[in-house]
């Protein structure tokens, strides 16, 4: 007899938004598969729900082949209601200086990763008239300096997002973009030592050019950033998305993503004036260094 609960597949669930996702899920009963970096395990209830734990690096092949063939084997003809693709990776720096290989361990994570394994999850979520969810950030809208990695990243899946939803409609399959704002995940302090790192590793000339403006927006950001919201509220949101009767297409989440939004509206000499003043950087013509 197949199980009848909820089968939701969710990324990133070892920590910050991935987890609270995972946690709020299988408080509401669903059994999840919940993709981490770590060791496979058997399934075990865990208060209300059922949990699967499968190894899954998006931007492994294998192990994506192995995890949906594990979720196959178990939801058979009754398929898969909801995928989750929290996985994500901020990769911060300027982008004059920034090495190609960064970028690219970008677009893997953030945008190809997130393709790769929605594909195949796309039949079994046809079975069910599933839902499908994207986590993007509010720096699709409103780009940052200094983090032109990731707002790229999150613009592509914005888009990717936009048009799978289109897309899978003749399915009935519902697909929903969500947008946090700040949200301290708890990961902080490994961004910062990250953020820090990138500075010391600046050759002299990088240093002249970048590294105060760099080091004082990134300082800015970190304290925002400590004080953003609780991934739990992300996490309420993502499960709106995937298990509520009347989802949303967009959702906008967290510490200032509003706020943000209405920026976005504005016209854009008077979005950078804005940013330079919240993120203290030079004005336009300041510097003369070469």
């Amino acid at each position: 007899m197949q199980c009848p609960r909820d089968h939701l597949l969710i990324t990133g669930t070892s920590s910050g938004i991935g987890k609270a996702t995972l946690e709020g899920a299988l408080a509401r009963g669903a059994h999840v598969f919940a993709g981490q970096r770590g060791p496979a395990t058997d399934t075990e209830a865990v208060g209300d729900g059922l949990l699967t734990r499968v190894t899954l690096d998006v931007t492994s092949p294998q192990q994506i082949a192995t995890a949906v063939d594990t979720i196959n084997r178990h939801v058979g003809d009754r398929g898969l209601q909801g995928l989750a693709n929290v996985a994500g990776l901020g990769v911060p720096g300027p982008l004059e200086v920034m090495p190609l290989s960064d970028l690219r361990m970008s677009f893997e994570v953030d945008v190809l990763g997130q393709v790769a394994l929605t594909q195949p999850v796309i039949p079994l979520l046809r079975r069910a008239r599933g839902r499908l969810v994207f986590v993007g950030s509010i720096i699709d809208r409103v780009t940052v300096p200094f983090m032109g990695a990731l707002g790229a990243s999150k613009s592509a899946i914005a888009a990717i997002s936009d048009t799978w939803r289109q897309e899978l409609a003749p399915w009935d399959i519902h697909v929903a973009l969500v947008e946090p704002g700040f949200i301290s995940t708890g990961a902080d302090e490994a961004t910062k030592a990250r953020i820090d790192r990138l500075i010391a590793e600046m050759d002299d000339e990088q240093r002249t050019l970048y590294g105060q403006m760099f080091e004082e927006m990134t300082e800015r950001g970190y304290r925002v950033q400590q004080s953003g919201s609780s991934p739990d509220g992300v996490a309420e949101v993502i499960l709106h998305a995937l298990l509520d009767p009347h989802p949303k297409e967009h959702y906008l989440t967290g510490s200032k993503a509003h706020l943000a939004a209405f920026l976005a509206r504005l016209p854009e000499g008077v979005q950078d004036r804005l940013k330079r003043e919240a993120f203290g950087l030079p004005e336009p013509g300041s510097r003369q260094d070469a």
